[in-house]
């Protein structure tokens, strides 16, 4: 893919439309995934825009102080008042709405890297008064727009081992590349939840993402994690809560009509990012020689079907299957009245559902998603 410094996202030209006057636009996603250049260039024409960040200690004072007259004396004369890391105002839940109640001409834009601290501090105050978008790693159906279909089935094996963050895909080299996902990990992803959440031993939350990193497509056991990291399983299930909050996993619970045979209780949990999960392992060796080939695309295939789903809004409710003798479907999604069953395999072949699926479910659709085909999956 080639060097451009800007990669046209989803939002953009649905941008003026997620804009409404009397409503907080608020924009969640993980750290670098251009959340930040995205709002900035939409909004560079305009005029009287206000760009604050949360970080910085006098607009807290400002906006946690709540007296009307200051804010319209600060920000009255402002069409756009955009706050960068909002999630680091105490009351910006209550302050936005002073703003979009008492200043009714802005128009008010909240970005923030914590789904959890954000979405607290502007749930309750401003119910009915947000609308939530949230930004991912750059998407296959991002990429296939920006460069068509055929760059992106040539550039395959290196989203599987890099990822898709928007400064991999421009980065000079796979050393550069690798550099970048090490850097990310240590200074940025992990940041969030040592700030959001009292963690008294961060090389744990490592040893986690390490081990989960080694599970993907497999369920994973809560008591088994506790006793190879020695810490109690509570501590266990709030660390999972946290990193699925900070855009890092996302859980996938077994898909059951309660039949006995079927797995429900236990859960598999996947990388928002393929580039940030061989990060965790310190893996970025070339597909050709490794053993996790079969991993890296189930994940690969799950993360980026939630963002198709998300940007198109396609609302589903997502399972994996497995019965207690090994019987599995990958992924199993539940709309539109239907229920539709994928599995994921690298190398295309023959592959027929399990018998008792078919038999249990005579009227779902089943396909497999392979090398051949991924794109109708990712992009129709």
């Amino acid at each position: 893919m080639d060097n451009a410094k800007w990669i046209q996202r989803f939002y953009e030209a649905r941008f003026e439309g997620m804009l409404q006057k009397g409503k907080v636009t608020v924009l969640f996603g993980s750290r670098q995934v251009g959340k930040t250049s995205l709002v900035k260039r939409m909004i560079s024409n305009r005029e009287n825009v206000f760009t604050g960040d949360g970080n910085d200690f006098d607009l807290q004072e400002l906006l946690n102080s709540m007296r009307l007259s200051v804010l319209k004396s600060a920000l009255g004369n402002y069409s756009i008042i955009f706050i960068d890391e909002a999630q680091k105002i105490r009351n910006i839940g209550e302050a936005s709405k002073l703003i979009i109640d008492h200043l009714p001409g802005s128009i008010v834009i909240l970005s923030g890297s914590s789904s959890f601290d954000l979405s607290n501090k502007t749930g309750e105050p401003l119910t009915g008064r947000q609308s939530v978008y949230t930004l991912y790693p750059l998407s296959v159906l991002e990429m296939a727009e920006v460069y068509g279909r055929f760059e992106v089935m040539n550039q395959l094996d290196n989203l599987l081992v890099f990822g898709s963050y928007p400064e991999i895909l421009t980065s000079a080299n796979n050393e550069k590349k690798a550099e970048y996902l090490v850097n990310l990990r240590n200074s940025f992803l992990l940041k969030d939840i040592l700030e959001l959440d009292s963690i008294k031993n961060p090389s744990k939350l490592f040893d986690l993402l390490r081990l989960l990193a080694y599970q993907i497509g497999n369920e994973v056991s809560l008591n088994e994690l506790s006793r190879q990291l020695g810490i109690a399983k509570q501590t266990i299930e709030r660390y999972l809560d946290l990193l699925e909050k900070v855009f890092i996993l996302k859980k996938s619970q077994g898909f059951s009509k309660n039949l006995r045979k079927e797995i429900t209780k236990t859960h598999r949990y996947y990388f928002w990012d393929n580039g940030v999960r061989n990060s965790i392992i310190n893996n970025f060796n070339p597909l050709n020689l490794r053993d996790d080939k079969g991993m890296l695309w189930e994940n690969f295939l799950f993360s980026e079907r939630l963002k198709t789903r998300h940007y198109k809004q396609i609302y589903a409710n997502e399972f994996f299957w497995r019965t207690y003798d090994q019987k599995e479907i990958d992924l199993i999604e539940e709309r539109e009245g239907k229920i539709f069953a994928y599995e994921f395999k690298w190398k295309a072949n023959k592959h027929t559902p399990p018998n008792l699926w078919v038999n249990t479910y005579p009227d779902s659709e089943f396909k497999v998603i392979d090398k051949d085909n991924f794109l109708e999956f990712l992009i129709k």
